[in-house]
C-alpha cells in the first residue's frame, strides 16, 4: 500500500510543478490544471517519495514537484513495476504506460543541483477512470492482466516519408491489420533512414513502453541508406531468425526478388522485433506469412504459456527496466 505525499502541477512543462492538496483526474486526460496533461501516454507522472527522500539525504535539497512529477507516492517502488501496472486511488485508477524517460534537455533541477532522478526513477500513466484525489489517500497497485492485448508499436522508415513527400501507405496498413486482428496499437510512428534515430527508439520501445512487438517498415533492401537490420541487430538481446526465414521462403515463391531483402527478426528482453519490407503489397503478404504463430512467440516472452502451451505463471520483471 501506498500513500500519496504530494499532488504537484505545473503551467508549463520543463518546470517545477507546485504542490496542491486535492486534484482532479479526468479520464484519458490527466491531471485537471496541469501542463502534461492531454490526449496521450503520458498524462500523469510519478515518483517514489523514498526516493526523494534518499536524494535529498545526499544533500539534494529538493521539495515536492522539483522533478516535475504529479504525485509523490511513499512505499512504492515504481521502476519495479512492469508497464500495465494499475494504481488505484479510491474509485479513481491510473495505468502505467512508460518507465523512465530520456531526458532531451536538461530540467531546470538538474540545472539547479546537477542530477535529475525523475528519468531514472520516474514512470507515467493514462488516466482510466477519473476522480478526486488528496494528499494523503492511500494508494494500492494491481499487476497486468496476464491475458491483456498484445501490445504493437509500428515504426516506418523513409527518408521521403519522413520529408513529407511520400503517403505512409504501409504503415497504416499495418495499424489496421493488426487492431483487426484484436491487437492494440500504442504507437506508430516515422523515421528518416538514420540508424542512431532508429535504434533510440526501438530501446525506448521496448525498455521504457515495454511494448510485446514491434514492427518495422521499410530500409531493408540494398540502398546505401537502408539501415534498418543494422539498426535492429545493434539493439537485439538474442535473434529470431525463423521469422524472417518465413518472410523471405513465402516471398520467394511470389517473387525471386525476395532473395535481396535483408530483414531480420529479434528479441530485445520482452519484446519482438520484426523488420518487414517498405512496400505495401509485401507487408501485406509478409504479415500473412507469420501473423498464426506470433501470439505464441509473444506468451512465450510475457511468460504465459509453456512451450506446449500450458500456461503457466507470470511475476513483475524487476530487472528488465533499465534504460540504455
Amino acid at each position: 500500500m501506498g500513500i500519496i505525499k504530494a499532488i504537484c502541477i505545473s503551467e508549463k512543462r520543463g518546470t517545477e510543478k507546485k504542490p496542491i492538496s486535492e486534484a482532479v483526474l479526468v479520464e484519458n486526460y490527466g491531471i485537471e490544471r496541469d501542463a502534461h496533461a492531454g490526449n496521450w501516454h503520458r498524462q500523469v507522472s510519478l515518483l517514489s517519495y523514498d526516493k526523494v527522500e534518499e536524494f535529498n539525504r545526499k544533500g539534494g535539497g529538493v521539495a515536492s514537484g522539483d522533478f516535475g512529477e504529479n504525485l509523490l507516492v511513499e512505499g512504492f517502488d515504481f521502476r519495479s513495476m512492469p508497464v500495465g501496472t494499475r494504481l488505484i486511488t479510491g474509485d479513481t485508477i491510473l495505468e502505467i504506460t512508460q518507465i523512465g524517460k530520456e531526458c532531451h534537455s536538461h530540467c531546470t533541477i538538474y540545472k539547479r543541483v546537477g542530477e535529475c532522478i525523475m528519468p531514472k526513477e520516474g514512470v507515467f500513466a493514462r488516466v482510466i477512470k477519473g476522480g478526486v484525489i488528496h494528499t494523503g489517500d492511500e494508494m494500492r497497485m494491481e499487476l497486468p492482466r496476464k491475458d491483456r492485448s498484445f501490445q504493437v508499436a509500428v515504426i516506418t522508415l523513409s527518408d521521403k516519408g519522413f520529408r513529407g513527400e511520400r503517403k505512409d501507405e504501409s504503415g497504416a496498413f499495418i495499424e489496421q491489420y493488426m487492431k483487426e486482428r484484436g491487437y492494440e496499437i500504442v504507437e506508430r510512428i516515422l523515421l528518416p533512414d538514420e540508424q542512431i534515430q532508429i535504434q533510440k527508439n526501438l530501446i525506448r520501445l521496448s525498455d521504457s513502453r515495454q511494448v510485446d512487438l514491434i514492427f518495422t517498415t521499410g530500409g531493408t533492401g540494398f540502398a546505401m541508406r537502408d539501415c534498418t537490420p543494422e539498426a535492429t541487430l545493434a539493439v537485439a538481446d538474442r535473434i529470431a531468425p525463423g521469422i524472417a526465414e518465413a518472410i523471405r521462403y513465402g516471398s520467394m515463391q511470389i517473387t525471386k526478388r525476395a532473395m535481396l531483402g535483408r530483414g531480420v527478426s529479434v528479441i530485445r528482453k520482452h519484446t519482438l522485433i520484426i523488420n518487414l519490407p517498405g512496400s505495401l503489397k509485401a507487408v501485406k503478404e509478409s504479415l500473412d506469412f507469420v501473423i498464426e504463430q506470433l501470439p505464441h512467440g509473444i506468451e512465450l516472452l510475457r511468460g504465459t504459456t509453456g512451450e506446449c502451451g500450458k500456461t503457466i505463471s507470470i511475476e513483475a520483471d524487476t530487472k528488465s527496466n533499465e534504460l540504455v
